[in-house]
């Protein structure tokens, strides 16, 4: 075998050490350029493509509306006597989320399209959650051949409004047991964009914006009023013989408050104070307000009751009348509640010599009497029918003959312009905010909601649901 000097030069090649040659001048440099640039094109599209999930987050998740406006003075459903339009949120910067749900008036889930307001709808109870969106419900076609799908005996209709009330769209109603005794509903209160009840004497509960609807059991007690607050929903439950549609809250004898929080179906009762209030066996009725963080209850022995939203009622004191029998709304013929604070609780009394009202400052506990001079503009009438109080402490009654109103930090009441006033009045009154308002004519078959914009002062029709549509 050759030794190793005498390998051949490829071999020699072959084994030397191989050196790698160096890279040209700059060229490290440019690398890192060009690693910066690629970084930096990354970190761009990735800015862009965030954006895009988030505009399609915010495009295809519209904004809750905390209607029930909220904090408040008065919150809860807002169109209410109280709470129910009452309250005093604020609309989101001016703009609404559309609602689109199906045409029915059983609970069945929204389609993609808004329903139109069913024929002939007759409105009786609505609620504001802000200053732009309520909801109303009432009675729409004729018994027997309404467009329901589980019995053509309930006609029963929800309506809501993203605009103020300039316009309505159909939607999912309660679908009620029938069309006999003392069945149904007759009553909505929203608490926000998401949760809302329907009652009287039945109770239904919504957590979808009222896409769908559940009953709730009350075993056999009847719901004659329901407000909400907080976080929460109170309602009286009733124990009562009347029938027919009309006097679904007659001839009640006993009330419980009961509760239930937002999202919740589990009602129970909100002490023992408030449970089992009695006039002695006779027919009576009871009402209540909430604040955003207090409620009231006038009961039937004109006993004031009150508690924080989370925490048991204890009574506060007694008002010089009494609620008396039910009106055929299910609201108290003799004595009506609003709450101007959590604090300052105000009661108006029916009587033969027309309509009184008390004042208290300190939760009930003492009453001042409003001085007759004040209501030179009412006169005698004593067919007061509904109160509320807006947040800055305007109060407005609705009665047989108008709309009276008592702006804050005056004595006087004023009666309501309200162009073409409807025969018999009106037989509800609420304020959304300190401006604008919602109230009922005594007449459902009007067809008619009327709302105000200057604080109760004036008011005007303002809605599309008319016999034709």
């Amino acid at each position: 075998m050759p030794d190793d000097d005498q390998r051949d030069p490829l071999g020699n090649w072959l084994d030397q050490q191989v050196r790698p040659l160096p890279p040209p001048p700059g060229t490290f440099e440019l690398i890192t350029r060009r690693a910066r640039r690629r970084k930096l094109r990354k970190l761009a599209v990735g800015a862009v493509s965030a954006a895009a999930v988030v505009a399609a987050a915010v495009i295809a998740t519209p904004p809750l509306l905390s209607l029930h406006v909220t904090p408040t003075p008065v919150a809860g459903s807002a169109a209410g006597k109280q709470s129910s339009p009452g309250g005093g949120v604020q609309g989101p910067n001016g703009t609404a989320t559309k609602y689109t749900p199906a045409q029915s008036s059983s609970p069945t889930a929204a389609s993609a399209q808004p329903a139109p307001v069913p024929p002939n709808f007759q409105p009786v109870s609505v609620t504001f959650v802000n200053a732009f969106t309520g909801w109303v419900i009432g009675q729409a076609g004729t018994p027997g051949k309404c467009a329901n799908k589980t019995s053509p005996y309930i006609c029963t209709s929800v309506a809501r409004t993203d605009d103020a009330g300039k316009t309505w769209q159909g939607g999912p109603a309660p679908g009620t047991t029938g069309p006999s005794g003392a069945q149904g509903v007759s009553g909505i209160r929203f608490l926000d964009g998401t949760n809302g009840w329907a009652f009287g004497p039945e109770l239904w509960a919504t957590h979808d914006a009222g896409k769908t609807w559940t009953q709730v059991n009350t075993n056999g007690a009847r719901v004659t009023d329901l407000e909400t607050a907080g976080n929460r929903a109170f309602a009286l439950w009733a124990t009562c013989s009347g029938s027919g549609a009309v006097g679904f809250a007659a001839d009640c004898t006993s009330y419980t408050l009961m509760t239930t929080t937002a999202g919740g179906d589990s009602w129970a009762p909100a002490g023992s104070a408030t449970t089992g209030l009695t006039l002695g066996g006779a027919a009576t009725s009871a009402v209540l307000a909430l604040t955003g963080t207090t409620g009231y209850l006038l009961a039937p022995d004109g006993t004031v009751y009150s508690g924080p939203l989370d925490g048991a009622w204890q009574r506060a004191g007694t008002v010089q009348c009494q609620p008396g029998p039910a009106s055929p709304s299910g609201l108290p013929g003799g004595a009506l509640l609003a709450l101007v604070n959590s604090a300052t609780v105000v009661v108006a009394c029916n009587a033969s010599s027309g309509v009184q009202v008390y004042t208290s400052a300190d939760s009930g506990a003492t009453w001042d009497t409003q001085p007759a001079s004040a209501w030179s503009a009412v006169g005698d009438q004593a067919d007061s029918t509904s109160l509320a109080a807006a947040p800055d402490g305007t109060l407005t009654l609705a009665a047989g003959n108008g709309i009276y109103a008592l702006p804050a930090g005056t004595s006087q009441w004023k009666q309501a312009q309200v162009g073409n006033a409807p025969a018999g009045g009106f037989n509800y009154v609420g304020m959304t905010t300190n401006d604008q308002g919602v109230a009922l004519p005594a007449d459902a078959s009007l067809h008619e909601i009327w709302m105000t914009f200057d604080g109760g002062l004036t008011w005007t029709p303002r809605t599309p649901i008319t016999p034709g549509n």
